[in-house]
């Protein structure tokens, strides 16, 4: 995760057809656009699915032959070796890599691999076993929340700060879990370690369910960074979250929309994830850091836009300064309109012609209106 700036993940997912050169591709593209990692998912595809876990609605029309969850899935797991070249890859090209492991075998296996921090899709919120594993290795964690309430969030989030705390996995429990999270301790760790992503879990999300005001519910609630895991159609939601302070952008992106798999239709293809960078950086700087004062830019600009007192009409010197020989007009080099009712009820200390800004040393201190 970068420091200062919005960290943007290319998620590659399964978006490879099971297929290292498509894979490899992939890393290029998300090399070429300027995102900060590209991520995969590794998986033993027995060891996250049932044999009878029936396709979504969304993987239907396109999965292929698949007829099943666990065969679609099947067809898109590469080997561990994969994953190495990958991230040989990812090198070489400048990018970080990541990938979302979804059983134990896999987390190790990335763990070993040295990823720079793990990923929590949102399918695993509720899985406990493999929330501890992954606390265990200390790292930072984004969490993703799709199809998930407060309670859910805070109950996972309780698993993870046990084992943050490196407690005996003998005491795991719910009252655990919630004292650790409650604990001092288990949310410094918390907040050290991670980042909340706010996600919709529907493949395309609709725009109307995509409730990004969750991004700060989510900050609000738990204290955490949040940032914001898109699955909806285009680049408009990504960087209407970044205007609301999103930390961390996470993408689906292929090479082809019209590819058979599960992911396709709903991700970015390069060019649009390239538009979606660049677009991201730039409301990224256009946030600026939240202090209301002149910028460099309009500092220039400030004596010319704002306005002076000046004389309406030519004013004699002796004469009472009044509404009516008296005006504001630019520049603001001369005394601010501000100042217009402490000088009504004095006298001019000298003449003035019109449109010539007014000196305050040149009025006279006695008032003559009381």
């Amino acid at each position: 995760m970068t420091a200062t700036n919005v960290t943007i993940v290319a998620e590659a997912g399964v978006n490879h057809n099971g297929s290292l050169d498509m894979a490899m591709r992939l890393v290029d593209a998300a090399a070429e656009s300027g995102a900060d990692f590209v991520k995969f998912q590794t998986f033993r595809s027995e060891s996250s699915l049932s044999a009878n876990v029936p396709l979504a609605d969304y993987q239907v029309a396109n999965a292929g032959d698949a007829n099943s969850m666990l065969k679609m899935v099947k067809n898109l797991e590469l080997p561990f070796d994969d994953f190495l070249r990958l991230r040989d890859a990812c090198k070489i090209k400048g990018i970080g890599f990541l990938s979302t492991g979804f059983d134990r075998e896999s987390v190790a296996f990335l763990h070993e691999l040295g990823v720079p921090f793990f990923k929590v899709a949102s399918g695993e919120l509720t899985n406990a076993p493999l929330l501890l594993q992954i606390a265990g290795f200390g790292r930072p964690v984004a969490v993703s929340t799709g199809a998930a309430n407060i309670e859910d969030i805070q109950m996972a989030l309780g698993c993870l700060a046990f084992g943050f705390l490196g407690l005996p996995e003998t005491e795991a429990s719910i009252e655990s879990f919630q004292n650790a999270f409650r604990s001092d301790e288990g949310q410094s760790h918390l907040r050290d370690k991670i980042t909340l992503l706010h996600c919709t879990t529907e493949y395309p999300a609709p725009f109307d369910e995509l409730n990004l005001r969750a991004i700060a519910t989510l900050r609000e609630s738990f204290g955490l960074r949040v940032g914001y895991s898109d699955h909806s159609l285009g680049i408009t939601a990504p960087i209407a979250a970044t205007a609301m302070g999103a930390v961390m952008i996470e993408k689906h992106f292929t090479l082809d929309r019209n590819l058979d798999g599960p992911d396709h239709q709903a991700s970015l293809e390069p060019h649009d994830l390239v538009a979606m960078v660049r677009e991201i950086r730039a409301v990224e700087t256009a946030l600026g850091n939240g202090e209301k004062v002149p910028g460099p830019a309009e500092s220039k600009n400030r004596t010319l836009v704002r306005k002076s007192l000046v004389a309406a009409i030519p004013i004699k010197s002796g004469e009472m300064f009044s509404e009516t020989n008296l005006i504001a007009k630019r520049p603001g080099s001369g005394l601010s309109p501000f100042a217009l009712w402490s000088l009504i009820g004095r006298t001019a200390g000298r003449g003035y012609e019109a449109d010539e800004q007014i000196d305050m040393d040149a009025a006279s201190s006695k008032p003559l209106r009381q």
